[in-house]
């Protein structure tokens, strides 16, 4: 099956053909760096991680680059001209910082929270400030073709003069016109025309220009950095559905009216991340940064697995118990590789090829249609129930068909990114208790000795036919945290780290 995305310029799927054949240009809309992203946030980096990796998995050769917005990012951006507060002056002033200390800080927190979710790094993560002087050569081509005019120190892009303009958001001109909120700057030759450089004496972040001091406008930022590190015409462009206007449109207006050519071939959106069923607001109790879940104790491979786990436009709903299912699921993942992984001797059995087979068809056709990531992570638990059976059915597997099983698997972690292939093998310890002798697999316990004491305790009562004793056994050691389960090849004992008070 071919590759194919949903481009939300033409509103259907279409077949991916990048630019240049074997090497795919990405541009991701980054972090405004002026607090801690949330995890609606990452929902959106996370996807754009994913779309990176399963190119790769493809055999394709990514260039990507994220930008790190760092200046002109007004708290009013749902219209085209951005009204408001610099966001990180604003921060500037409530943490009593200089607007480049709140910058600097929050990109880092931002680059330790992408390590956190294993998120691959981008070829660059180029900053605004520090592309200025590109920003300024792209506005002066634009007043030079007619598409900008300044006025006063500022200069606006002429929304008039680009034809297409809409066409990625379906607001066209004549919406913007009617549009009952645009405030009357009479600067502007048109209310809906947008700012590319911005004369402000009040602005703590100033730079030279032909128009003299000022900054830069948000959306001539990413059509810069892009230009500069991807060239004229980008494969894909990534970002959230609340990009698409007027960020992404004005992007198109500036880039196409700059170059004479198209901008962007594919244009994939992430939807809203919606906490407990309702759109994310401090004032309801219902913000997280990655930072606040963390401090909770919960896993950060949870935490993403979470946010990987459904289609990237459909709608996600964030639950704290859904991240409890989502640390139950990777457990299945973790000690199906972790079993495979410590399987030395068996039968060989041809259902495991077939198993292989099946599953990485199935994978890659589920990915390949608009990355369908629930459907493709249906058929990899589907999998890894069926090779469950295999492993601790009575004739076992054999370590070569442990070993490409366990080669299937690592192979779609290198899509999903949830460090499958750091899992160690299950250590199998046998244990005598008078004249018998079984195994022990220890998976996630620190401290043995109690633990090994009850379940040779619990063995003689089961010997003796005394369940109701040997049960009493099991519930004390899962009040401990551990679980207990009996299986062909011995006892399995997995630390929950879930211990009862």
């Amino acid at each position: 099956m071919a590759l194919r995305f949903y481009n939300t310029m033409t509103r259907k799927k279409e077949t991916f053909r990048p630019l240049r054949k074997g090497v795919v240009t990405i541009y991701n809309c980054g972090p405004t760096v002026y607090s801690y992203a949330h995890i609606g946030n990452f929902r959106a980096y996370v996807f754009a991680d994913i779309l990176r990796r399963y190119l790769e998995y493809r055999g394709f050769r990514v260039r990507q680059v994220m930008n790190i917005t760092d200046i002109g990012h007004m708290t009013m951006d749902e219209e085209a001209d951005g009204k408001g507060e610099d966001k990180i002056e604003m921060m500037a002033r409530k943490e009593k910082k200089d607007p480049w200390q709140v910058a600097r800080f929050y990109e880092k927190a931002f680059y330790e929270d992408s390590a956190k979710l294993n998120l691959s790094k981008a070829m660059v993560y180029p900053t605004a400030t520090d592309h200025i002087k590109e920003m300024i050569r792209i506005v002066e081509k634009l007043v030079k073709k007619g598409y900008a005019y300044e006025v006063n120190g500022s200069v606006f892009y002429s929304v008039d003069s680009f034809k297409d303009y809409g066409k990625l958001s379906g607001n066209p001109i004549e919406n913007l016109k009617i549009g009952a909120r645009l405030e009357v700057n009479p600067d502007k030759k048109k209310p809906y025309d947008f700012a590319l450089w911005i004369k402000d004496p009040k602005h703590m972040m100033q730079w030279d220009s032909p128009w003299g001091k000022g900054y830069p406008g948000w959306h001539i930022e990413c059509s810069a950095m892009s230009m500069k590190y991807l060239g004229e015409t980008v494969d894909i462009h990534t970002g959230g559905e609340d990009n698409i206007f007027p960020h992404h449109e004005c992007e198109i207006a500036q880039s196409e009216g700059a170059n004479g050519k198209k901008f962007v071939r594919y244009w994939m959106h992430t939807r809203h991340l919606l906490v407990n069923g309702e759109k994310m607001s401090k004032s309801k109790g219902n913000f997280f940064t990655l930072r606040d879940l963390l401090k909770k104790g919960h896993d950060p491979k949870s935490i993403r697995y979470l946010l990987l786990s459904g289609h990237y436009r459909i709608r996600l709903n964030f639950t704290e118990n859904g991240l409890g299912s989502a640390a139950e699921t990777l457990k299945r993942l973790e000690e199906l590789v972790s079993n495979l992984r410590g399987t030395h001797k068996g039968k060989p059995n041809p259902e495991v090829k077939k198993l292989v087979e099946k599953v990485r068809k199935d994978f890659e056709t589920a990915m390949d249609d608009d990355l369908n990531i629930s459907l493709a992570l249906g058929k990899v638990f589907d999998f890894v129930r069926e090779m469950n059976k295999l492993v601790s059915g009575s004739g076992g597997i054999s370590k070569q068909d442990a070993k490409l099983a366990l080669e299937t698997i690592i192979g779609f972690d290198k899509v999903l990114g949830l460090g499958l292939d750091k899992i160690k093998a299950a250590v199998g310890e046998k244990i005598r208790i008078k004249d018998s002798v079984f195994t022990i697999h220890w998976q996630g316990v620190k401290s043995r000795t109690e633990v090994e004491r009850l379940i040779k305790k619990r063995d003689v009562h089961r010997k003796g036919k005394e369940w109701k004793e040997a049960d009493k056994i099991r519930d004390n050691l899962n009040d401990m945290g551990y679980i207990l389960e009996d299986t062909e090849t011995g006892i399995r004992v997995k630390g929950t780290g879930a211990k009862k008070a």
